[in-house]
């Protein structure tokens, strides 16, 4: 399979285009084709021997190919269950994607990346400067991306996170590793870090100086297996009922939501997509408008989704060119904090479950609902990291601690250290060179 970007260019492999993250013309990679499946056909039960099946075209005429299911295996080895809490006739699941080490649905996409890239560096030649990934974090990309690339040869992260604007334990997280791993606290919002990394990625002299690759969801191989986690869970459903449910993704830089898209394009059982967002409005008035405004982010309980320019985007309209298709597509729902605060209350009565502010607002967006899509109909609902990550607004609306996860616990002890940044790609580049001399030392 060839990629292309969603800019025009020339197309490139796989190795090349997940290495790079960002396409030399600013563009985002995306395949030359989305391969198509009969559900019947796909016969892996695991999450990792799904994504083996599903993901084998990407990776098709690869050097990489071999190893697919390898990395499958290494990437995806831990539970990501389905959980029933309503029964039929209006089914209601929740797909639990927090269960990784940084128990976030980040680790899932992060841990994938990782295995690819280590694999990838030694086919890149005799280069021996390090390939420095950067990552624009509103909250969880940072740390699973931290935790995945922590320790690899030959590989180094910078994780550029808003200043004020992401919860306690997520900071702490996105700043308590060390050795090839450097957070940098940017004074902005993460508009400003997705902005800045885009800067350094595509600039021609510091692209000349470093070996520059991405780990947020503009690089597709992000992207990849959180298509495969969308079809695991569809067939999951599919064959214990015999039909199709529809999906509810909260969604901010819209990685999460595209992957869905992309899952049920390759012929997946997937009913409706709907898109769950906070305060963050762009993609909600853009579908009721047709118009694309992007606008700085809002600050909201459910942080990790302040995002006012969602990326992916780019490559929904590269898919979807005619805003007809778009809306047809997609549905999407903003919930305010004052909402976030009252699902996470009356859903530890309802179902004496605790969600995160961003898996929040998916269930009240399943609640308000019309009546018509709801009755007699089966919906899963994307629960994107654990509640304990965000206990100040939990144990607010709950009146009770959630408990941690070993994983989480074992962060928290660790120590931390972070650099000061001001949005200015200068600041940027100083920092990266008294990274390297630091490293030659």
């Amino acid at each position: 399979m060839r990629y292309l970007s969603t800019r025009g260019g020339r197309e490139t492999d796989l190795v090349s285009a997940v290495m790079q993250g960002l396409a030399p013309d600013g563009g985002l990679f995306v395949p030359d084709e989305l391969p198509h499946f009969d559900p019947e056909s796909i016969e892996g039960e695991t999450l990792a021997e799904i994504a083996a099946e599903l993901l084998r075209p990407f990776f098709a005429g690869s050097p990489l190919e071999p190893e697919l299911a390898a990395i499958c295996e290494d990437a995806l080895n831990f539970s990501v269950p389905l959980t029933r809490l309503q029964d039929p006739p209006n089914s209601l699941a929740v797909l639990e994607l927090f269960h990784g080490p940084t128990a976030a649905f980040k680790d899932i996409g992060a841990r994938f990346l990782a295995a690819v890239m280590e694999r990838a560096i030694p086919l890149l030649g005799d280069d021996d400067r390090p390939l420095t990934i950067l990552v624009a974090t509103s909250g969880d990309t940072g740390g699973a991306v931290a935790a995945a690339f922590h320790g690899r040869a030959k590989l180094r992260v910078g994780v550029l996170f808003p200043k004020g604007q992401v919860s306690e334990r997520q900071q702490h997280q996105l700043t308590c590793w060390g050795g090839n791993v450097r957070s940098f606290e940017v004074d902005g919002s993460f508009d400003d870090c997705q902005a800045l990394l885009k800067a350094a990625l595509t600039d021609p002299v510091l692209s000349r100086r470093h070996r520059f690759s991405s780990a947020n969801s503009i690089n597709v191989g992000r992207l990849l297996p959180q298509v495969a986690y969308h079809a695991a869970c569809s067939l999951w459903h599919w064959r214990e009922h015999g039909s199709a449910a529809g999906h509810i993704v909260p969604t901010g830089n819209l990685g999460n939501g595209l992957a869905c898209v992309w899952a049920r394009a390759m012929g997946m059982p997937i009913r409706e997509v709907v898109l769950s967002v906070n305060s963050n409005l762009t993609i909600p008035e853009h579908l009721a408008t047709g118009k694309w405004q992007p606008r700085p982010s809002v600050r909201t309980l459910a942080s990790a989704m302040d995002v006012g320019d969602p990326s992916n985007m780019e490559r929904l309209f590269h898919m979807l060119p005619d805003f007809a298709e778009v809306r047809s597509t997609i549905q999407a729902y903003p919930v305010d904090d004052e909402a976030i605060r009252a699902q996470i209350k009356q859903d530890d009565r309802r179902f004496g479950r605790v969600w995160c502010p961003h898996t929040a607002t998916g269930f009240r967006v399943y609640d308000n609902l019309a009546q018509a899509q709801r009755a007699g109909r089966s919906w899963i609902v994307c629960a994107t990291a654990h509640p304990a990550k965000f206990e100040s607004i939990t144990e607010a609306a709950t009146g009770h601690s959630v408990p941690v996860p070993a994983s989480l616990q074992g962060l928290l002890e660790r120590p931390v250290e972070h650099v000061a940044l001001p949005p200015e790609l200068d600041a940027l580049a100083a920092e990266l060179e008294r990274w390297d001399v630091h490293t030659q030392e």
